[in-house]
């Protein structure tokens, strides 16, 4: 049993899709659930609101039992400099970036162990996260938060068998880089080594293998996708 968040995005949805043909069966948590999901079923929930992360968890120990996987790729994007960021954007991208990724881990830790044969913790940042971007103070701080977090909580349930990881992908064909001014784009392509920007599937690869047999001796790291933009 898989738990995929933003699961109705270009990302999200094409994780649920790798982790169904690896044999997962994926669940996601999303405000705005795709009407056909391309994999499993979609809840509709809020990230950042405790209630809907504690429902779905608890509607997946109801229905099926366990819960094996977790995948945060949920998150809401910034475009303006820091002096003209209100306090309350910087609130509203930190509750879904990163306090949703305390929910998640806090709530479905628990079910996890009880299931008593280990799991995955995947959490998407960005590479804004490890390199810092203009404009983008908030979004690059709750992503630079995942990798402390991450690191912290790997120690803490290893011994469960839990690994946790962070992927970072650099600029991705999502809607939220469809929105992104197209000089902003042609300067991070040109920023990489590949010469374009990665697909969803690029990400959704590496975090399935993070969640299969593959992964079994990985936890703590930040594994980049982003075409060697970050050296």
């Amino acid at each position: 049993m898989a738990l995929v968040t933003g699961a109705a995005g270009g990302i999200g949805s094409a994780v649920c899709a790798h982790l169904e043909r690896d044999g997962a069966f994926p669940v996601g948590l999303d405000l705005e659930p795709a009407e056909r999901p391309a994999a499993g079923t979609v809840l509709r929930g809020d990230v950042g609101e405790e209630q809907d992360v504690e429902r779905a968890i608890d509607e997946i120990e109801q229905r099926h039992g366990r819960l094996d996987i977790v995948v945060h790729c949920a998150a809401l994007p910034q475009g303006e400099v820091v002096w003209k960021l209100a306090a309350a954007e910087w609130d509203r991208i930190l509750r879904v970036n990163l306090r949703g990724a305390f929910l998640l881990a806090h709530h479905a830790i628990p079910l996890m162990r009880r299931g008593g044969t280990g799991g995955r913790i995947v959490l998407v940042g960005s590479v804004s996260g490890s390199a810092g971007r203009f404009g983008q103070s908030a979004y690059a701080a709750s992503k630079a938060g995942l990798i402390g977090f991450a690191k912290s909580i790997a120690r803490e349930i290893a011994r469960f068998g839990i690994l946790v990881n962070v992927v970072e992908p650099g600029l991705t064909r999502t809607a939220m880089s469809a929105a992104l001014p197209e000089k902003v784009r042609a300067a991070a392509v040109a920023g990489t080594l590949t010469g374009r920007m990665a697909e969803p599937s690029d990400i959704a690869s590496m975090i399935a293998y993070l969640c299969g047999p593959g992964g079994r001796q990985i936890t703590g790291q930040v594994l980049r996708i982003d075409g060697g933009e970050y050296l």
